[in-house]
């Protein structure tokens, strides 16, 4: 996570929370700095959900003034599947857009109520990313940052809860950034292009495609693919971009 800097706030609370969605609890971490926070970020993680890396990204991004929380993306299922990605991605059908809808605005409405924040971000990596695009429709948010999200939603995720697709609500879309890399497998240049016709009478939507780069190349430095110089420059884009400065 070192590409994400640390900001010049020391003083930090890092707590796990649960939030009870839906009659589901969902385990939530919540970051905030000492004094006001100068805006609010809710994290929908990638397939892999609420873990250490994801902390430490909410405790990192609360050094800039943000007040964060983190969700688990899995816990409104009746049957949440265990930490191996392979079960996470089975069940990726069985996930609700509303569900999942309705769980960003929980995490959204803790940070209003507990942190006072008058702004409130979402940004996704993997997975959340093609769930930021689907939550950036709402009313709920203020602006939208998505990491490699998929533009269409993957054959092997399509259930009866996948309802909104990106390109059918890309008018409605707050404030957008989306980061690409030109390798990604899951953006292919086709739906990128597309994206990019969708946003075309938009001027508060970005698209940033970075040569060479492969799918996750921001967010999990441990990753072979990921890249720290330009993973910094997104990080500091994406600080701008909800409100840091």
């Amino acid at each position: 996570m070192a590409a994400l800097r640390e900001g010049p706030v020391y003083d930090v609370t890092v707590e796990a929370r649960t939030l009870l969605v839906d009659g589901h609890e969902v385990p939530t971490v919540h970051a905030r700095p000492d004094g006001m926070p100068v805006a609010g970020v809710v994290v929908h993680p990638d397939i892999g959900g609420l873990r250490p890396l994801f902390e430490d990204m909410a405790r990192r991004l609360a050094t800039h003034g943000l007040a964060v929380s983190v969700i688990e993306p899995f816990a409104g299922l009746s049957e949440p599947p265990g930490a191996s990605t392979e079960a996470r991605m089975a069940q990726v059908k069985d996930l609700d857009d509303t569900q999942q809808m309705d769980i960003l605005t929980a995490a959204a409405d803790l940070l209003v109520v507990e942190d006072d924040v008058s702004r409130v971000s979402v940004l996704g990596f993997c997975m959340g990313g093609h769930y930021v695009f689907k939550a950036a429709s709402l009313d709920r948010f203020d602006a939208a940052v998505s990491f490699y999200g998929m533009v269409r939603t993957p054959e092997g995720w399509r259930g009866p809860g996948h309802r909104i697709e990106p390109l059918d609500v890309a008018a409605e879309m707050v404030p957008t950034l989306a980061f690409f890399g030109s390798n990604d497998p899951y953006t292919p240049p086709a739906d990128i292009e597309a994206l990019r016709a969708a946003w075309s009478a938009r001027t508060d939507c970005e698209i940033v495609v970075v040569e060479g780069a492969e799918h996750g190349f921001v967010h999990d430095p441990d990753r072979d693919v990921h890249r720290p110089e330009d993973a910094a420059r997104a990080w500091e884009k994406t600080l701008e971009w909800v409100g840091t400065s």
